[in-house]
């Protein structure tokens, strides 16, 4: 049992310095006041003040319980191996290789120190320069972030499609829902190129294709701090493509928005209802006025979008070769792996990993 009490102190260790680093203490003090300050009569007075207090206590009571929780089965399996009972071995291995597999997985969440990190996100694709190359390869990037998405658990619902002339696709939106979904998509922002031989060359010669990611946050108005005058908003309303027959949208339930001061225009069309298409394009417009406003601080506008970025030579982040050779590689880390099919079948956390570990070194 010795080795199994080993690996039991070594999680210990871990645990507490991953609470030491995430300030686990003040935050319970946090919560502790923040939950007698709910219970004041007055506290919904202010229904915006109080939906961001709410929010705050939600994700402190579950960060709070989790490490209370995971502390607990800590000691109550150290307590069972200091038994010494053989036919608990095979239970507590499995208990601890669990116990091991969710510190992991926490440690990595501690390096999400972004304030909009525990939000949903929006991720958007569009073709760069390529022709129907870039196209296609932008519908393999909508592949490889779904199944991503999927092997992370999130939801994904596409919210804004143009397909592509002959293969693929122009642009994509899609609502990433789940657990830091924001925070692991921000390290795919940026220019993707990928280098293959071209299935739409008659000569099968190499082409170099490009497409560009953005991911926003999912925020509400409050949280953006963001200021939307209705005046401000142009509103057009037009049919939703489909693929014809009995799928054509005989009413005009597609909606697009255009944000006359910035020239930002967002279009939603997922085949719902017209208020369900304009609730969302609002939530676009606003993550993307709050990039704006965000970029302007940082002076970083050359990062905005893709009139500011464009899908070409020398500003991609990442490449993959398929041709003379295989492999993957972030030209920000330098991580980079030979699989490129795994990774353009959705293994991504590691280049994820290794963008958020290069940000906490420079912080």
């Amino acid at each position: 049992m010795q080795d199994l009490l080993n690996r039991l102190q070594a999680a210990d260790g871990l645990t507490q310095q991953l609470m030491v680093r995430l300030d686990l203490a003040g935050k319970e003090i946090q919560l502790a006041q923040l939950e007698k300050d709910i219970e004041h009569s007055e506290f919904w007075n202010d229904s915006t003040n109080a939906q961001k207090v709410m929010k705050t206590v939600s994700n402190l009571r579950e960060e709070v319980g989790f490490w209370n929780s995971l502390k607990q089965h800590l000691h109550d399996l150290t307590d069972l191996a200091n038994l010494g009972d053989d036919s608990l071995r095979v239970d507590l291995e499995t208990e601890i290789t669990k116990l091991e597999s969710d510190l992991d997985k926490q440690s990595f969440a501690t390096m999400f120190s972004g304030p909009y990190d525990r939000d949903d996100a929006i991720l958007a694709i569009h073709a760069g320069a390529g022709g129907t190359d870039s196209q296609d390869w932008a519908g393999m990037l909508q592949r490889m972030y779904l199944r991503w998405a999927e092997s992370q658990g999130l939801r994904t619902e596409i919210l804004d499609f143009t397909p592509g002339e002959e293969a693929g696709i122009k642009s994509i939106t899609i609502a990433v829902s789940g657990s830091y979904a924001f925070g692991y998509l921000r390290s795919e922002k940026g220019v993707h190129r990928l280098v293959r031989l071209s299935p739409f060359d008659a000569a099968h010669r190499r082409h170099t294709s490009f497409a560009l990611i953005e991911v926003l946050p999912q925020v509400s108005m409050e949280e953006a701090d963001v200021e939307i005058n209705a005046g401000d908003v142009k509103i057009d309303v037009f049919r939703s493509s489909g693929a014809g027959g009995q799928n054509v949208q005989k009413n005009a339930t597609a909606v697009r928005l255009t944000h006359l001061p910035t020239g930002i225009v967002v279009t939603c069309q997922n085949e719902r209802s017209q208020s369900q298409n304009r609730e969302f394009a609002m939530k676009i417009l606003r993550a993307r006025l709050l990039e704006l406003k965000t970029a302007e601080k940082d002076e970083e506008r050359a990062i905005l979008r893709g009139e500011y970025t464009k899908a070409e030579w020398g500003s991609q982040i990442r490449s993959y070769v398929l041709h003379p050779y295989q492999m993957v590689k972030d030209h920000r880390t330098d991580h980079e792996t030979g699989n490129s099919q795994s990774v353009l079948d959705g293994d991504l956390n590691g280049f994820m990993e290794a963008y958020l570990k290069s940000l906490s070194s420079k912080e």
